[in-house]
């Protein structure tokens, strides 16, 4: 992601929004009273590349808005609107798949997919919300806080 950004500090912006995935994840897990198994580890790794994409997605279009020569403002707003539906699509579409298995209807084998879903159901809805708000937040403030060391070092 370094060479795809050519830049160390937003691939570290992106990941920030992992953490809040397993935060609602757990919350999830916590609420239907299920245990953090094999499964839901392996939801984790799923709800890991889901979320990752969605801020690469999102950061991606930024840089682009930004190297047309739009400000860094609007770039950040231009993206986060135009990435929302595509974004939110995402997430719903995969609860709304996973949702059978969640609540047990997919057989006999639900018990041990149960946790998967649960996983990553609670991690989207989590990490989607967070992902639009909290990247360009973060973007701001680290390219505001560049900006300001680099006109430091140049005068």
């Amino acid at each position: 992601m370094v060479a795809t950004f050519n830049s160390l500090v937003q691939p570290l912006i992106l990941l920030v929004s992992v953490p809040f995935a397993a935060t609602g994840s757990i919350a999830a897990l916590l609420l239907t009273g299920k245990a953090l198994d094999v499964t839901a580890l392996i939801g984790f790794l799923m709800l890991i590349g889901v979320v990752v994409t969605n801020a690469i997605v999102l950061i991606d279009l930024v840089n682009q808005y930004r190297a047309r020569g739009l400000p860094r403002s609007e770039a950040l707003y231009e993206g986060a609107r135009h990435r929302l539906r595509p974004i939110v699509m995402t997430a719903a579409a995969t609860i709304l798949a996973l949702l059978p298995m969640a609540v047990a209807l997919t057989g006999g084998s639900a018990f041990i997919s149960q946790p998967l879903a649960i996983v990553v159901i609670g991690g989207l809805l989590s990490s989607t919300l967070l992902t639009l708000l909290l990247v360009p937040v973060l973007y701001e403030l680290v390219e505001r806080g560049t900006a300001r060391l680099s006109r430091g070092r140049a005068g």
